[in-house]
């Protein structure tokens, strides 16, 4: 188990995007290997999409042990986190990236959103293979978004770069804003359709791009989205609606996973536990335009 801390984010989106391209550049030529004897075993391989909750279930009862359950029961390979708290008081001093990291024996990177509760506040990104660089970039809206008591909520974008047995695998996880009215989300996805097209101008090959995106899917946020071509990996592999939100049951589908280059998606389901106050949704993909023979 090795865990990584994100530096705090960057907040200037044309700083962020040049940095985004040199870590790139620079983590691709790390993360290439050639390819192993099994290759042809791992062309397929598991990405899980998991609001946690801050590591809470919906009536407040713990739930770290059972989200590690539920990465190992799926045999994911890659987890997007949303909702994790690190030292903070309300979750018992508990640093959730390291317990989630120790239970399922993956390394992990944390992308810090804001200081919260003394501690920390953000999400995740657990994986079976070695995690080679890991940025979190904030998603700036104007004006700032104002919240009960005057307080922020600033919202980020997590990159990093993983080195699967196949070679450089760029993700991208977020948690985007939850307020009823889509402007704070219309800007805030501004900020992902460029991250997302930084990372394949630098010569990422495969990218994919995944969280609660906290929309549905015929709300402008994701017409915007898709508009832009951003794959919906649910409506290229699922069967039936996706839902996902709440875990008692489910009515909205807010969690997704992006194909943005190089990977297509061959099944998805949405796993049903009530570990979260979220459903997890698993997406079975594998490298575009191969099959395993």
């Amino acid at each position: 188990m090795l865990l990584r801390r994100t530096p705090r984010y960057t907040h200037d989106l044309a700083v962020a995007a040049c940095s985004l391209a040199t870590i790139a550049v620079t983590a691709l030529g790390c993360a290439r290997s050639h390819p192993t004897s099994g290759l042809a075993a791992t062309l397929t391989f598991k990405v899980l999409v998991y609001n946690v909750h801050a590591g809470k279930d919906a009536s407040g009862k713990d739930n770290v042990q059972r989200v590690a359950d539920v990465v190992r029961d799926v045999d994911a390979d890659v987890v997007l986190l949303q909702e994790v708290d690190k030292g903070t008081k309300r979750s018992g001093g508990v640093d959730q990236p390291a317990e989630y990291a120790s239970r399922t024996g993956y390394q992990v990177a944390f992308g810090r959103s804001l200081d919260y509760d003394g501690g920390e506040y953000g999400i995740a990104v657990l994986s079976r293979w070695p995690i080679r660089r890991d940025s979190a970039i904030h998603l700036p809206v104007d004006p700032p978004q104002e919240r009960s008591g005057g307080s922020h909520e600033p919202r980020i974008a997590m990159f990093a770069i993983i080195a699967a047995p196949f070679g450089a695998l760029t993700l991208f996880n977020t948690h985007i804003d939850a307020s009823g009215d889509d402007r704070w989300r219309l800007q805030e996805i501004r900020t992902i359709e460029q991250l997302a097209q930084s990372a394949v101008r630098a010569g990422a090959t495969r990218v994919l791009f995944g969280g609660d995106f906290n929309s549905t899917p015929e709300s402008a946020v994701q017409v915007q989205l898709r508009a832009s071509g951003f794959r919906d990996a649910w409506q290229t592999c699922g069967s039936g609606e996706g839902l996902s939100y709440p875990a008692d049951s489910a009515r909205k589908r807010i969690d997704y996973l992006f194909l943005i280059a190089g990977i297509e998606c061959t099944a998805a389901r949405v796993v049903n536990t009530q570990a979260s106050d979220h459903r997890p949704v698993l997406f079975t993909l594998r490298l575009a335009n191969e099959r395993t023979p």
